[in-house]
C-alpha cells in the first residue's frame, strides 16, 4: 500500500518521546510520577482530549476522551518505567533519548512511553488527513502503576465501566520481528505469585541434629517436587478442570506460527527445554504452568556451614489460562499440600492476582487489526491467541465488554527492564503509520 508522508509527525513524535524519557517516572521508587502524568495530560489536551485525573494507590490515573464517530476505541498505556539500575551498564544516560545505529535508547523508549507517543503521533496524522477532525471516538486510559502490578487498575475499571465502554481495546505492547513482521497478541495468561514457608524450630540447629529433627528445606523440596511432572504438567488435582478448550481459530492461529523456539534457545543458550519443538507455541499460548522463582533458607554464603535451618521459603508463580480462577488455584494448592502431608507449610500470597484473558480471533476488531498490520508492514502478521506473559487485561474484557488486541513497536533486542532499553527507529516510524491506519480503518468500518 502507498503510505502518506508522515515525516513531520514522526519528528514531532521523537521530540515528545525525548521529553517523556527525560522524566524518571519510576513507580517502584515513587519518583516523578505526578510530573509524568502532567506531561502526558498536556500532550493529550493539545490534541483536543478532555482529560480527567484520578488518584491511584501509587500514581495518578488519566482518563481521556476525544473525537466522534461510529467506532469507539479504548487505548491502554502506562507512563511509569522500571528503575534504571544498574546505571553503570547503560552505554548512554538512561533518561536521555539517544539514537545510534538505527535504535533509540532510553528507559521507557519501548516500555511504554514509545508505544504511547507513537499512537499519539498517528492520531495527529489521522486528524490532519481528515481536515482536523478525529473520525472516531478515542478513549485513553493511562496509568502510572503498571510496573508495580497495577494495584489500582481493576477497581478503577470496575468503577468507571460505563465511561470506558468501547468497541475494541488496543493493548499497551507488542513487537516486530527482526525481519519486520508484526507480532500481535489476543490474550494474556493469568498469574498468581506465592511463597511456601516452613519452620521446624525457633532457631537454626547444629546439623548433627538432622538425625532427629526434620529439615524445612527437605520438606519444601518434596512439596515443590509434588507440584509438577517431568514434562512440566502441573500435578495438583483439579488444577486443569476449568481450562477452557481452545477454539478452532486458536488452533489454526497456533499452527500458522513460525519456528519452534529457536530464537529463545539461541538468545539465552538454553540447554534444557520442555516438550519437543512442535509443542513450543501450544505451550506458550495454551498451557498453564507452575514456576519456581527462588529457593531460600539456611546458609547461602561461601564455603560450608554445618547448620540445620530453622525455616525455609520457596517462591512460586502460576501462569493460568482461561477459565482458571486465581482464588480457586490457591484453594487447590492448599488442599494438595494437606493431602501430601505438608499441612505445616504455609502459603503466603504475593501481590495482586491477574486473571487470564483471551479474545475471539474471529471478532471483526481483531481481524481489522491484523489486516491493517498486514497492509502497513507489507508482511504477514504473526497472530498469537495469547502471550505467555501476564497483565491486567481481564478487567477490560470483563467490565468494558470488548475484545483486546496487542500490537506495538518492541523488538527481541529491546532489553526491556534492562540497561540499554531500546526500540528500532524503523519500528517507531511504522508504529505511527500503523496507529493512523488502524484508527482510519475503524472509523471507516
Amino acid at each position: 500500500m502507498t503510505h502518506p508522508d508522515l515525516t513531520a509527525h514522526i519528528e514531532r513524535g521523537l521530540r515528545d518521546l525525548a521529553d517523556l524519557v527525560a522524566i524518571p517516572s519510576v513507580s517502584a521508587q515513587g519518583r516523578h510520577l505526578p510530573d509524568a502524568a502532567r506531561a502526558v495530560q498536556t500532550l493529550l489536551e493539545a490534541e483536543g482530549f478532555t482529560v480527567r485525573q484520578y488518584p491511584g494507590q501509587v500514581a495518578p490515573i488519566l482518563l481521556a476522551e476525544a473525537g466522534e464517530g461510529p467506532f469507539t476505541l479504548l487505548i491502554y498505556n502506562h507512563y511509569d518505567v522500571q528503575p534504571e539500575d544498574p546505571a553503570e551498564l547503560w552505554d548512554t544516560p538512561p533518561f536521555t533519548l539517544t539514537e545510534r545505529d538505527g535504535r533509540l535508547y532510553g528507559r521507557g523508549a519501548s516500555d511504554d512511553k514509545g508505544e504511547l507517543v507513537s499512537r499519539l503521533a498517528g492520531l495527529r496524522a489521522l486528524k490532519e488527513q481528515r481536515g482536523g477532525q478525529l473520525p472516531l471516538k478515542v478513549k485513553w486510559l493511562i496509568e502510572g502503576e503498571e510496573e508495580v502490578g497495577s494495584p489500582s487498575l481493576e477497581a478503577f475499571i470496575a468503577g468507571h465501566a460505563a465511561e470506558l465502554k468501547a468497541d475494541g481495546v488496543w493493548w499497551e505492547f507488542g513487537s516486530i520481528t527482526p525481519e519486520g513482521r508484526p507480532v500481535l497478541y489476543a490474550g494474556l495468561k493469568g498469574i498468581i505469585c506465592v511463597e511456601l514457608r516452613c519452620r521446624v524450630a525457633a532457631s537454626d540447629l547444629h546439623s548433627s541434629n538432622g538425625a532427629v529433627v526434620d529439615n524445612p528445606l527437605w520438606r519444601l523440596a518434596a512439596a515443590v517436587a509434588s507440584l509438577r511432572g517431568p514434562d512440566g504438567t502441573v500435578l495438583i488435582p483439579g488444577f486443569h478442570d476449568d481450562v477452557r478448550p481452545p477454539s478452532q481459530a486458536d488452533l489454526d492461529a497456533i499452527a500458522a506460527l513460525p519456528g519452534t523456539g529457536e530464537a529463545l534457545r539461541g538468545t539465552y543458550d538454553v540447554t534444557r527445554t520442555l516438550g519437543d519443538g512442535s509443542e513450543y507455541h501450544t505451550r506458550l499460548n495454551l498451557k498453564p504452568v507452575v514456576n519456581v522463582n527462588g529457593f531460600h533458607g539456611g546458609y547461602e554464603g561461601q564455603g560450608s556451614k554445618t547448620v540445620l535451618p530453622a525455616e525455609g521459603m520457596v517462591k512460586l508463580d502460576f501462569r493460568l489460562v482461561p477459565d482458571q480462577h486465581p482464588d480457586r488455584i490457591v484453594e487447590l494448592l492448599r488442599a494438595h499440600l494437606d493431602t501430601q502431608g505438608f499441612n505445616d507449610i504455609e502459603i503466603v500470597e504475593l501481590e495482586s492476582h491477574q486473571h487470564p484473558a483471551r479474545s475471539d480471533l474471529n471478532h471483526p476488531f481483531v481481524k481489522t487489526a491484523v489486516q491493517v498490520a498486514r497492509d502497513v508492514h507489507g508482511q504477514e502478521p504473526i497472530l498469537n491467541p495469547s502471550s505467555g506473559g501476564s497483565g491486567p487485561m481481564h478487567p477490560f474484557m470483563q467490565h468494558v465488554g470488548a475484545p483486546v488486541i496487542a500490537l506495538g513497536i518492541g523488538n527481541i533486542g529491546g532489553r526491556v527492564h534492562a540497561p540499554n532499553e531500546n526500540i528500532l527507529r524503523r519500528d517507531f516510524d511504522n508504529g505511527i503509520r500503523y496507529a493512523a491506519a488502524l484508527m482510519a480503518a475503524l472509523a471507516d468500518g
